[in-house]
């Protein structure tokens, strides 16, 4: 027996209880639990194959589940590594399309003048850059005022520059509107400088589930942060830590 309902609790958002995913002989989750708290940034790291972006579906509800309960927001949205706008409609039609919402348009204006683009409000998809896209992609995101916001390597396909630019944008966006972020990434040090928790999954199970507690903003060459990468690594199978079995 399984469902996925909207959450209605007060300090969590998410609750997964039991999910269990296979696609033929192989299981991809296994009988996974989880809560997320409202407000709280979580990155989910773990080598291919591990579950991430099935789990990420599942909640998105792209995926069904069905052995488990999950419990979601009602109102959440997704950003993909590709910003799948739609190239025959233009940047805010693509933001407002499927939302109903009195004046579209200035709803889809304030949201790009969130992310720096509303220069282009009228602009056709296939004109925007890489980092553009993807800001208007979260800009589409942001007009649905998501209690739960799914990440789903969204900086995987920029440049460096770009790359760090869209992370400060994300960190400023969730400090502005406070949903739940979950954050799917291979990038260690990508996860260490926004979220305040990791988890690592191996195997369909979680691994490794801990705090960062170190303020924003932070720095790489910060020694906690550096400590976190260690172990963080090892528990990746990357090694360079000297003890990857303990708690962090």
């Amino acid at each position: 027996m399984s469902a996925i309902h909207a959450t209605r609790a007060r300090d969590v958002v998410v609750r997964v209880n039991r999910l269990t995913r296979a696609f033929g002989p192989v299981t991809v989750l296994d009988s996974l639990d989880l809560e997320i708290e409202r407000g709280a940034f979580v990155a989910l790291l773990g080598r291919s194959g591990s579950g991430k972006s099935t789990l990420l579906r599942t909640l998105a509800g792209l995926d069904s589940a069905p052995a488990g309960v999950v419990t979601v927001p009602q109102a959440r949205a997704v950003v993909f590594q590709e910003p799948r706008l739609v190239p025959w409609k233009r940047v805010w039609r693509n933001l407002v399309l499927g939302l109903r919402r009195a004046d579209p348009r200035a709803v889809a204006l304030a949201a790009l003048d969130e992310v720096g683009l509303s220069h282009r409000i009228d602009a056709w998809p296939l004109t925007l850059s890489g980092g553009e896209a993807q800001r208007a992609a979260l800009a589409r995101a942001l007009v649905r005022e998501p209690e739960l916001l799914l990440l789903d390597e969204p900086f995987a396909a920029l440049d460096a520059l770009t790359r760090i630019r869209m992370q400060r944008l994300v960190a400023k966006l969730w400090r502005a509107h406070g949903p739940a972020v979950l954050l799917v990434t291979h990038d260690v040090d990508e996860a260490l400088q926004l979220a305040d928790r990791v988890i690592v999954l191996d195997q369909g199970r979680i691994a490794s589930d801990f705090t960062v507690d170190v303020a924003h903003p932070r720095h790489h060459a910060d020694s906690r942060i550096e400590a976190l990468r260690e172990v963080l690594l090892a528990r990746l199978g990357v090694g360079g830590a000297d003890d990857d079995t303990g708690d962090p």
